[in-house]
């Protein structure tokens, strides 16, 4: 192993939404295995800043890295960066997040989504990125019924502006391989949950309610899906995508089981050590019922899904209790 190690040139990873819950988490990795990282982040307000500013100060405690606050929507920021830092390769994950709220503000989420990402994809070329991966959602399959969702789907017709603003993403990564030759994944991450996760996200709004006693609002009533990924499967995926990125491909990255809405939740009880209170609400609008990933495209790079539910929301609500510091 020692060889091997030695043998793998180190390289310089630029991540935006360094701050973010795959950002942080993929940066330790990162360095875990030997390889420089640069981070960016706006640390906006769309959920609680304390928690970006913690995963920075907490959770990569100790480890040697940059970290930029700026926002990817300004393109002479990201030239200082690119010009400084002589990064190899790049990991986008920077993005306004949430079908339900893209409703809410359209061109903030085009603002941030597709111009942002056309800054970085100019910067990746004018400097001779490697390859640069990015994250796409599994949101742009739309009501596509057919499960599980393939990367050869139709996906031409979103259900939300934050999933039309993703799709978008991938159509212009395309045109940034066939003009430039750039190397570029786009991942469709598929519902990741865990610890240090998103206050936006199901998992951590129903331990909040649970824990404070208070009803969880459960949409369609119950009657939802979802392939639930679990961060570490998320990062080494991720990495696997990094380190053999090639020409341009768009990979789905999910778990390998399909786990119903309402066996979550019971997990999720399980640990918490409480029945919860449910308000069983119609769907909301651009949400759709089931998400389930073909993911044998990226098996083939060796990857595999190992964490089920019972031990990641174990392992989410043993986080959850020792940072909110509930007995």
């Amino acid at each position: 192993m020692e060889t091997a190690k030695k043998k793998r040139k180190k390289i310089k990873v630029f991540i935006t939404g360094g701050a973010g819950f795959i950002g942080s988490a993929l940066a330790k990795s990162l360095m875990d295995r030997g390889d420089n990282v640069v981070l960016i982040d706006n640390f906006n307000d769309y959920y609680d800043v304390n928690l970006k500013k913690d995963r920075v100060k907490k959770l990569l405690k100790g480890y040697d890295f940059k970290l930029y606050k700026a926002d990817i929507r300004d393109a002479k920021a990201l030239e200082r960066i690119f010009k400084k830092e002589k990064i190899d390769k790049v990991i986008h994950l920077a993005a306004m997040a949430g079908v339900r709220s893209s409703l809410l503000d359209p061109m903030l989420y085009e603002e941030v989504n597709i111009r942002g990402t056309m800054n970085l994809l100019e910067a990746s070329v004018k400097h001779k990125i490697k390859n640069f991966v990015f994250a796409s959602s599994s949101s742009v399959y739309g009501n596509n019924t057919k499960q599980p969702f393939s990367e050869t789907d139709s996906v031409d017709t979103p259900i939300s502006p934050y999933a039309a603003t993703k799709k978008a993403t991938e159509l212009l990564a395309h045109v940034y391989n066939h003009i430039y030759g750039l190397n570029v994944t786009a991942l469709r991450y598929f519902t990741v949950y865990g610890p240090w996760g998103r206050p936006d996200m199901a998992l951590f709004k129903f331990t909040k309610n649970m824990f404070e006693g208070k009803a969880i609002d459960v949409y369609n009533r119950g009657k939802m899906s979802r392939n639930f990924t679990y961060i570490d499967d998320i990062v080494s995926g991720t990495i696997a995508v990094m380190d053999n990125c090639s020409g341009y491909d768009v990979m789905n990255i999910g778990g390998d089981r399909e786990d119903t809405l309402m066996r979550y939740i019971e997990v999720l009880e399980e640990n918490v050590g409480k029945k919860s209170k449910k308000n069983l609400m119609p769907m909301q609008p651009g949400d759709v019922p089931t998400t389930v990933a073909d993911i044998s495209k990226l098996r083939k790079l060796g990857w595999e899904p190992t964490t089920r539910i019972e031990e990641g929301i174990k392992n989410f609500v043993d986080w959850y209790k020792e940072y909110y510091k509930i007995k």
